[in-house]
């Protein structure tokens, strides 16, 4: 397993603008100072063990110790979990600071481990443990700390470093904190390219055969098979109008079954047709694997998915989302990164739109079992389409509300929004033209 390269956070650093002291080292503190540090001044802060040091540091210093050192600093008291080697249930119960919830309570500046909450949530902890899966053979959303507490619909994270932000400023007004961008990051999910066009001829023979009891399938699929009308499911060009006029980068992730299966009903990688579409994408925009669901069942699978990406496009395949967001701790992102994978985006839930990581900031992933940061950089979504019309049973109305109201909580804290859409959701056929105005109008609306 390949470690993220990242001393910095604990080597010596005299321009470090924020020291933290705390007698023990830690692996998990080390992952956690780094991210927490990097969303505070994009810098990681400096971590020593001298009381010594931290004492005659004359900048902005945090005390993570059992009690205050000085007057002028944060004091946070630390709960055991950062210095633990083993994974085990934790003793968590959540209460309100500043309007905040909170866990792991104890004493100090802040009234509860700031650290040991986000990594704890970061970590995906409670994926390590013992747990109830779902009809898709993965963790329930019903099982986190957030979906039972109330937060999965928020930044949480983000809104607790924001926080400290402010009580670093209030006791150290030199303190700058770095002014973070709000970005917006479209993704797509191209599971079946075309809906009639390009299949074997059994598969377009099996189509129309079942389409014989409903004639207006029928015809829509016999005119698009003639060349009179365009697949339903290109709907490729209106997308590029539409990143091109609002000025978005959007990621495209296909999915590549070398056969089909029960969730996987891709147009064959093999298919000369779907070869040029990735292409053009590739030439484009960043474009990732979409690992099938077979390829959760059987070893091999994956590795011949990118294999067979890479020869399409000619370059290393660096980014990844699960097809059905299949993501199994730790098994699954060990896989990825054995494939070169450096950047998932499969962090969140297949069954209600939230932040399974109660983050929207992109980070590294920490292999609890190893317990050690990797080279893979997570970037966690919090809207799935599917999610609001499957699992939440929305209009595309009601979905438009909730997907404006997970821009206006991301914007507030200028954070990273990531959406995911289907080329199959956004055509003009009768029941998607409502998903398909209902996108337009949100990007029209938020970035022009």
């Amino acid at each position: 397993m390949e470690v993220l390269a990242n001393s910095s956070s604990i080597s010596a650093n005299a321009e470090s603008r924020i020291m933290l002291y705390c007698p023990t080292e830690s692996p998990r503190l080390n992952y956690t100072v780094d991210f927490i540090g990097k969303q505070l001044t994009k810098t990681p802060l400096h971590i020593t063990q001298s009381k010594t040091e931290y004492s005659n540091f004359e900048g902005i210093k945090i005390n993570y110790s059992n009690a205050p050192i000085a007057d002028n600093e944060i004091w946070i008291q630390p709960k055991p979990l950062l210095f633990e080697l083993n994974i085990c249930n934790q003793q968590i119960d959540c209460s309100l600071w500043q309007d905040l919830i909170v866990f792991f309570r104890t004493e100090g500046d802040i009234p509860f481990d700031i650290f040991a909450a986000t990594f704890y949530l970061l970590s995906r902890y409670e994926e390590y443990l013992p747990y109830s899966k779902d009809a898709y053979n993965r963790f329930s959303h019903t099982n986190s700390l957030a979906f039972k507490n109330g937060f999965l619909d928020k930044p949480l994270i983000n809104l607790w470093i924001k926080k400290l932000g402010e009580l670093l400023l209030q006791k150290f007004p030199e303190f700058k904190p770095s002014e973070q961008t709000f970005q917006f990051i479209p993704t797509y999910d191209i599971d079946i390219a075309y809906a009639y066009q390009h299949k074997s001829l059994i598969k377009t023979a099996g189509g129309l055969l079942m389409n014989i009891p409903k004639p207006r399938a029928l015809s829509e699929r016999i005119l698009v098979l003639s060349g009179k009308h365009k697949d339903p499911f290109d709907i490729y060009d209106w997308l590029y109008q539409l990143h091109h006029k609002y000025h978005l980068k959007p990621v495209y992730f296909f999915l590549l079954a070398s056969k089909n299966g029960l969730y996987d009903k891709n147009i064959s990688p093999r298919n000369p047709e779907m070869q040029q579409l990735i292409f053009q994408h590739a030439e484009k925009y960043i474009i990732g694997i979409h690992p099938s669901w077979q390829s959760g069942q059987i070893s091999t699978e994956l590795k011949e998915e990118v294999a067979s990406l890479r020869k399409i496009i000619g370059k290393p395949v660096h980014h990844s989302r699960q097809h059905y967001i299949q993501l199994q701790m730790p098994d699954t992102y060990r896989n990825l990164i054995q494939e070169g994978i450096l950047d998932d985006y499969s962090m969140g839930y297949g069954s209600i739109n939230g932040f399974r990581a109660s983050c929207c900031s992109s980070f590294y992933w920490y292999d609890l079992l190893e317990d050690q940061s990797t080279n893979l950089r997570i970037h966690p979504f919090c809207f799935m389409e599917a999610n609001s019309f499957f699992e939440q049973h929305y209009s595309a109305g009601a979905a438009a509300k909730e997907l404006q109201e997970y821009y206006n909580k991301v914007k507030m804290i200028n954070g990273t929004l990531i959406t995911i859409f289907h080329n199959h959701f956004l055509t003009h056929q009768e029941p998607w033209l409502p998903w398909r105005n209902m996108y337009a109008d949100f990007i029209g609306k938020n970035f022009s």
